[in-house]
């Protein structure tokens, strides 16, 4: 039987020992209340109502919910309730037909009698929403997540710093979720001051008026009764704790009341379920950031978005894309900073307005004329924070403004307490992070805070204009050189993972210190110091450019002070002096500064520094392709060594004899010292930063070298593959380069194998900024072998040439008098022999002054080759015979294969290939090189 709707909505339902009034929605048994739920007395009326009749999950949707989105298990939670409401009838009154729906299974009599207390109320009539005229940008996802929890929570809170959208996704949930409820209301708080104001705004929102003076929320409660009703409150934060209190008297007296809450601090209320709005997403820096990458971000979305609106159509291109994403990181992904910062665009320009904010509070004006006052510029809406701020909150604010990025509670005590009082800050600390000024995140155990870029600067201009900014600038560069002194003297001491979770979070502290330090108010003395107890993090984070040009600065500072600290200038000029494999503009490392700095030291009788001086002109020498000069110095070295305190200075030493023997075609004698010192390195963890290289892995690059020019390609290939994967688990920039560049690019070229050369060249160039130009050039050097090997010799040619051309404008040429063999193996794949044979010979010629070797016997393999081309078969064999004693005599047996295989291809004489075939003989393994697989076809085997 189905009751008419007059019957059901207007008159008692009465089955068993229950009545049911749905005017008055209420429900008694046996003359007695039953407290039931909303949603549960609404399930109860649509069942009763149609009693014998199945009703399914989307019909009960609804009707219950309006037909909102709801979750899978709120209908059934509903009929729980239900049963629980009606006792021990609950399961016999309610029937569950699976895979259909619910049945009301009792039989239902309407009576013809009105019930008496059901009487007239004052109907709601709540004001309309604000309309949302700009498009929702980044929150559809958040919004339709949060749409569930309101329909499963009576008290949600969302909380951001000011501008961040808060409002904007607040009023997208309420009209997602407005189906669901009988009525929704906007209350804007921020003009409230107390309670009767409170109470009578809520009541104007909903369209009552409200008589009793004595207790309004009462009568606003009694009004709301029985009617799903939400309450959007707006801007809580002046107010927290008077909005905490009608908050929490509200909901328990109305129990179908949900309030969504919009505020900077936390309720704190009873049952507040909290989220904290984040930014919208910003692109992480990219120089070559397209506008489709750009625009896979809510922030560039948004500002696509709000620039069209400004003027009149915008679209994002490529050559905008990286200064948009500027804006975008620079203003925190702030939704408003986004809008104001779009309104900017016609009178700046895309790169004016990215170039224009560092003053963002000057230029993030004219808003909005119709939004509020705080939301009309980006000044207005940190203002309002500010100004609900204690006394000694804001002090607190203006003081952490001279950190940037993360600080410790420790950091922050010792800046704005200059006692160190810690529970005083730890009080300040928390209060700021209440009230969304300051932001928290986990680095291991250690609890970190930082300022928002915007909250900086708006703090920062505060702290100014309290004259302030001197003395919490030097206190924080005071602080910075403490802890740097103490990273220096725990480096080498500590495990490296710990020490770098210590203090690369401090990069951001140590530059804001050092730009401050040598700034016209700062303090020189403590820059400089601090400069060199901080050589070791640049190192460890790969940014030697940045570091170096620090050292620089630091220097020039000293040597303008009338008393030279000679020390001071020891460690910086030790640092300066390390070897790059990228050059530095205004900042040449010469030898002469490097045995300045090695006069320094032994006047100084500091033998440690001595030590790294020598290690750094052995670089230089090896760099700049000085083979003997470079073993000379590491003779020195190892005498050095043995005066130190640390014995694997000694093993050091094998290391770089190890590696001046391989330039100087000393290979058996090379792999010997490797290999020593690859059995007797005992790690420390100071050799990273020292050494600027993982050493074991430095050695191992030499022996990998060594064992393909003994003819042991596939142990050499292995090697390779293992250190890659070592460097990588490493994570150090530096190590990866060389591993990759030194070893595994020349090997695999050597090898024949062209693909995995060209993986290994693209790895090289992935993972090595363009700020490492000696590698990027040696990458292109690589790319233009690939070219030449597969038998694109012209675009090969021009590769080559431009890389040599930017290698000899820098210090790093080691490798140049082989990629010139390279270049005129091209020269000749294009038939230009007598630039190939110039070239060629010009290689030789460097490489016999400066006793470098290594390379020696293929170079004379690529002049036979010229030489033949040009008919002159019979010097070409005279030359072949000299590079194969030269290679012999080497223990290259893999260069000798290939000028044996060159002469068998020259002579085609019963001698040639005898000759080949005894060096094929020799070989144990590598039996699938190209080397070896030509050789192998040559003689028809």
């Amino acid at each position: 039987m189905t009751l008419a709707s007059s019957a059901a909505v207007g008159r008692r339902l009465a089955f068993g020992e229950f009545e049911l009034a749905p005017t008055a929605r209420a429900l008694w048994r046996s003359g007695a209340p039953v407290k039931l739920g909303s949603r549960a007395l609404d399930i109860l009326i649509a069942l009763a109502s149609r009693p014998g009749e199945i009703l399914s999950k989307d019909e009960l949707t609804r009707i219950v919910w309006r037909g909102a989105f709801i979750d899978d298990t709120a209908v059934r939670v509903g009929i729980s309730a239900l049963r629980k409401a009606l006792g021990e009838y609950g399961e016999r009154y309610i029937a569950t037909v699976p895979g259909r729906g619910y049945c009301f299974v009792l039989d239902v009599a309407a009576t013809t009698k009105f019930w008496p207390e059901a009487t007239e109320r004052e109907p709601l009539k709540p004001l309309r929403l604000p309309p949302q005229i700009t498009r929702i940008v980044g929150r559809e996802i958040l919004v339709d997540a949060l749409a569930r929890e309101v329909a499963r929570r009576r008290l949600l809170s969302l909380v951001g710093p000011g501008g961040i959208g808060k409002t904007t996704v607040a009023l997208a949930i309420a009209e997602r979720v407005s189906g669901a409820f009988d009525a929704t209301a906007f209350v804007d708080l921020s003009p409230i001051q107390d309670a009767n104001q409170m109470s009578a705004s809520v009541a104007a929102a909903l369209g009552l008026n409200v008589r009793s003076q004595q207790d309004p929320v009462e009568e606003i409660a009694a009004a709301v009764d029985g009617q799903r009703v939400l309450l959007l409150f707006d801007n809580c934060e002046h107010l927290v704790d008077l909005a905490a209190g009608f908050v929490e008297d509200l909901l328990g007296r109305a129990t179908s009341v949900t309030i969504l809450a919009t505020t900077r601090e936390l309720l704190r209320a009873a049952g507040e379920w909290v989220h904290q709005l984040a930014p919208l997403e910003a692109p992480p820096y990219s120089p070559t950031l397209s506008a489709k990458e750009a625009l896979g971000y809510s922030a560039v979305e948004m500002f696509e978005d709000r620039a069209a609106l400004a003027l009149g159509g915008y679209q994002l291109d490529d050559a905008d894309a990286p200064y948009v994403a500027d804006i975008c990181r620079r203003l925190d992904g702030i939704a408003l900073a986004i809008e104001l910062a779009a309104g900017r665009l016609a009178s700046l320009g895309v790169q004016g307005l990215a170039g224009s904010l560092e003053d963002c509070f000057r230029i993030l004006t004219h808003g909005r004329r119709t939004a509020l006052p705080r939301h009309q510029t980006l000044r207005a809406t940190f203002d309002w924070s500010f100004q609900l701020l204690s006394p000694e909150d804001q002090a607190a604010l203006r003081r952490l403004s001279v950190f940037s990025g993360t600080f410790t509670l420790d950091d922050a005590a010792a800046v704005i307490e200059g006692d160190r009082r810690v529970a005083d800050a730890a009080d300040r600390m928390t209060s700021l992070v209440d009230r969304s000024l300051m932001v928290t995140s986990l680095s291991g155990r250690m609890l970190q805070y930082s300022l928002l870029e915007t909250t900086r600067a708006y703090a920062q201009q505060r702290l100014a204009e309290a004259g302030e900014a001197d003395l919490y600038r030097r206190r924080h560069a005071e602080h910075m050189r403490s802890a740097f002194n103490k990273a220096q003297a725990e480096w080498g001491r500590r495990p490296v993972r710990d020490w770098l979770q210590a203090y690369c979070g401090q990069l951001g502290n140590l530059r804001a210190a050092l730009d401050w330090a040598f700034s016209s108010e700062g303090d020189g003395s403590i820059g400089a110091t601090l400069t060199a107890a901080a050589a070791p993090l640049w190192f460890h984070l790969s940014l030697l450019d940045e570091g170096m040009a620090r050292v620089e600065r630091a220097i020039a500072w000293a040597k303008d002070q009338p008393s030279l600290d000679r020390r001071l200038m020891l460690q910086l000029h030790a640092v300066s002096n390390w070897p790059r494999v990228q050059a530095i503009g205004g900042t040449p490392s010469a030898p002469a500064a490097r045995q300045k700095t090695l006069a320094l030291a032994v006047e100084l009788e500091d033998v440690d520094y001595q030590l790294q001086a020598v290690w750094a002109l052995i670089i230089a020498c090896a760099n700049r392709g000085a083979a003997a000069d470079a073993l000379a110095m590491a003779d020195r070295f190892a005498a050095l060594a043995r005066q130190a305190s640390d014995p694997q200075d000694q093993v050091i030493a094998r290391r770089l004899r190890g590696k001046s023997l391989h330039f100087l075609g000393d290979f058996a004698g090379s792999r010997r010292e490797a290999e020593q010192m690859l059995e007797l390195y005992e790690p420390r963890p100071s050799h990273l930063v020292r050494f600027q290289y993982d050493q074991r892995l430095t050695a191992q690059i030499t022996l990998a070298r060594d064992l393909w020019l003994q003819g042991y390609a596939d142990r050499a290939l292995a090697l390779v593959e293992q250190m890659i994967a070592d460097a990588q688990a490493l994570d150090h920039t530096l190590t990866l380069g060389a591993v990759v560049c030194d070893a595994a690019c020349f090997i695999a070229l050597w090898v024949g194998d062209m693909a995995l050369a060209a993986r290994y060249t693209d790895m090289l160039k992935a993972h090595t900024s363009p700020a490492y130009r000696g590698w990027h050039s040696l990458s292109d050097a690589f790319e233009g072998e690939i070219l030449i090997r597969q038998g694109r010799a012209e675009e090969g040619v021009g590769r080559l040439e431009h890389a040599i051309q930017s290698l000899r404008a820098g210090p790093f040429c080691i490798y140049n008098a082989a990629i010139e063999g390279v270049l005129a193996e091209g020269l000749l794949a294009c038939g230009q022999i007598g630039d190939a044979r110039e070239t060629v010979e010009g290689a030789i010629g460097r490489c016999r002054a400066s006793g470098e070797a290594w390379c020696l016997a293929e170079l004379m393999r690529i002049r036979a080759m010229a030489l033949a081309g040009a008919s002159r078969l019979t010097e070409a064999v005279d030359v072949l015979a000299d590079g194969l004693e030269i290679a012999r005599a080497q223990g290259a047996l893999a260069w000798e294969l290939r000028l044996a295989s060159t002469l068998a291809e020259i002579e085609d004489s019963v001698g040639a290939r005898d000759t080949l075939r005894g060096v094929l003989d020799h070989f144990q393994e590598g039996f699938g090189t190209n080397d070896y697989l030509r050789a192998v076809a040559r003689l028809g085997r």
